[in-house]
């Protein structure tokens, strides 16, 4: 009898079988495999490597190198000094500087970056929940503008951001402005740099991540259960914190493990920190020293053990607790029943004072959220980036400048490109994939799911420097040499960091599709590529749409990869490398024509955004691991 059921679960498998099947089941299996798995491993390999032989000796240096984990730390979070000045020939005090940052905390590049992603994540969270919370339980005047003004914080501004950082909070900027003009402190300079600056930046930028999947959560509550803690006499924040709370955990916690990783990984805020303020701690993380490693070494072959085992140790880190979260997440899992299948959201109309309050707070938080979109603005139209305290001369030129100069117009040429190719492989991989794990049993199709999903949770900077190892050994000599043409690869990182965005909102089109549909056409005599094309592409085309406009703008804002590979062939290099370029150089021009750029990055994000929100008429989360 067993073996009767394993022969008919065999022929099950392989009538699962046909040309379609086996092609995109191939086409996926060996584009995981080349441009994602073995970079990966290769990166890993090479961590492990001294003078040829396999040893732990690159790991422990790492470990036990004061610059990576500092004993005992820095805790000198806050530095008050005199400034003496020279008055009548006598040398008098002429007020203090409050420096936050500058001289700590500092734990070393490692606890660093811990720190930092853990903060970063902490802070978002608090904001998020808050956030979602407002949105999902109350009806107050505006609801909906606050709706479309909260993901604001999440276009993309990369460099300019930390820049704008710089012009608020340097000693020349606007918040000493205010204390020397408004609250008469005059005496007084305030700076926010180093390690806070960063998690200032990164806090303000991701935490809508944690907001849409915090809010995706709580409007799928059962009503029914707040409502009978209710009747049981829980009420306010005691409702909150043991069921509203515990129950939205499992978005919660995604959101918070996805803003932990992109802390982790990101280069723009301490590249933009770093060239507003010159000094300071900001670029002691592990994100920004493996990508100084790579761009100041002549050769691959010349680049420091070192270098390799943060990137391995990174990809730990992310890993680890990616793995965690989703383990965590699934133990979260509660199941709500409700007779009716689906339930409206449990909202209240806000009354008195809270009229009031409830949109002020928000208006608040995103004034403070989206102060770096503002000031990117604002530094696009005038002279704000390297003159006065606040922004003045207020001009276009800069706009213009993008179309005038060669190399801009050459650097956004390069970005579309790679990214339009990128996208052709990812709708093609990707669209397999979805249809192989959402309609047939085939093996392997959970752990290609998995893979599906896995590039979020490994930083950019990893899969740079497994390209340049991994096509470097191999490759050489091929148009996949990092070494002849680096930027050719930047197609195929693009493509293995942002096919999920792709591949989730067609699954979730073809989940919506009853396989009834397909198997009619089959009887039909319709082949299976057939069906595919005639019957169900057109039917999930919006879902297509609108997951390869999502994936393209977020590869034309891609930073890690493009600043690992375009810094080796700069004629070549895309968008955000050369904006990179222009923030360093710190003159007017420049910086202006950066803050331009970035402006021009928001308004593609944002018509993305309302292209896939008509086409799919629905909010989701943002990609909830």
């Amino acid at each position: 009898m067993r073996f009767i059921e394993r022969e008919s679960g065999l022929k099950k498998v392989l009538r699962s079988f046909d040309s379609f099947i086996a092609i995109n089941l191939a086409l996926a299996v060996a584009f995981f495999t080349l441009f994602l798995i073995l970079p990966v491993l290769s990166s890993a390999v090479e961590a492990f490597l001294d003078k040829g032989a396999i040893s732990l000796r690159p790991i422990i240096e790492v470990l036990t190198n004061p610059e990576y984990v500092r004993l005992p730390p820095s805790l000198e979070v806050v530095r008050v000094e005199p400034v003496y000045g020279i008055v009548n020939g006598s040398v008098v005090p002429l007020g203090y500087i409050v420096s936050i940052g500058r001289y700590g905390p500092d734990f070393g590049k490692l606890v660093n970056s811990l720190f930092v992603s853990f903060t970063t994540a902490a802070i978002a969270t608090v904001l998020g929940v808050i956030a979602a919370f407002v949105m999902s339980r109350y009806r107050f005047p505006g609801k909906s503008v606050f709706g479309v003004l909260l993901i604001v914080p999440l276009l993309a501004t990369p460099f300019v951001n930390g820049y704008v950082i710089g012009r608020v909070f340097g000693r020349d900027g606007l918040i000493n402005m205010f204390v020397r003009e408004v609250l008469g402190f005059r005496n007084v300079t305030i700076e926010l740099v180093g390690l806070p600056a960063v998690i200032l930046v990164q806090s303000l930028s991701f935490f809508p991540i944690v907001y849409l999947n915090a809010y995706a959560s709580m409007i799928n509550l059962d009503p029914s259960l707040e409502e009978q803690a209710e009747n049981l006499g829980s009420s306010g924040l005691r409702l909150f914190r043991t069921i509203t709370f515990p129950l939205s955990l499992p978005g919660v916690a995604a959101g918070a493990a996805l803003v932990f990783i992109f802390s982790l990984e990101d280069l723009g805020a301490p590249i933009g920190v770093k060239a507003a303020f010159g000094l300071g701690l900001h670029n002691k993380l592990l994100s920004y020293d493996v990508y100084d490693h790579f761009r100041k070494a002549y050769a691959l072959e010349l680049v420091s053990r070192s270098a390799y085992a943060v990137t391995f140790l990174m990809l730990l880190i992310s890993s680890v607790g990616f793995i965690l979260i989703r383990s965590y997440v699934s133990l979260r899992q509660y199941a709500m029943l409700s007779k009716g299948g689906r339930w409206a959201p449990r909202v209240r109309s806000v009354k008195g004072w809270r009229k009031v309050a409830v949109p002020l707070g928000l208006a608040i938080i995103l004034a403070i959220t989206s102060f770096p979109q503002i000031g990117t603005i604002l530094m696009a139209f005038s002279d704000w980036a390297i003159t006065g305290t606040a922004p003045r001369n207020f001009r276009i030129e800069y706009f213009l400048t993008i179309a005038s100069d060669a190399d801009i117009v050459r650097a956004i040429g390069n970005s579309v490109r790679y990214s339009l190719m990128a996208l052709a492989v990812m709708v093609l991989v990707g669209g397999g994939l979805a249809y192989i794990t959402s309609r047939r049993r085939v093996p392997g199709s959970g752990v290609l799911d998995l893979l599906a999903t896995l590039p979020i949770a490994i930083p950019g900077i990893v899969i740079g420097v497994g390209y340049m190892t991994f096509f470097n050994t191999y490759f050489r000599g091929t148009i996949l040499s990092p070494v002849d043409y680096p930027t050719n690869l930047l197609v195929f990182t693009y493509s293995a960091r942002r096919i999920p965005f792709v591949v989730r909102p067609i699954y979730a089109g073809l989940q919506q599709v009853h396989v009834s549909l397909e198997e009619a056409a089959h009887n039909l005599g319709a082949s299976r590529n057939r069906v595919y094309l005639t019957v169900i592409l057109p039917l999930i085309i919006g879902n297509v749409v609108a997951g390869a406009l999502t994936a393209f703008v977020y590869s034309m804002n891609e930073v890690s990869t493009s600043l690992l590979l375009g810094a080796r062939d700069p004629e070549r290099a895309p968008l955000t490398y050369w904006i990179s370029d222009r923030i360093g150089g710190q003159t007017l021009g420049a910086v202006s024509a950066a803050a331009a750029a970035c402006v021009l990055l928001m308004i593609l994000q944002l018509a993305s955004i309302a292209i896939s929100n008509t086409i799919l008429r629905q909010r989701v989360s943002f990609l909830g691991v």
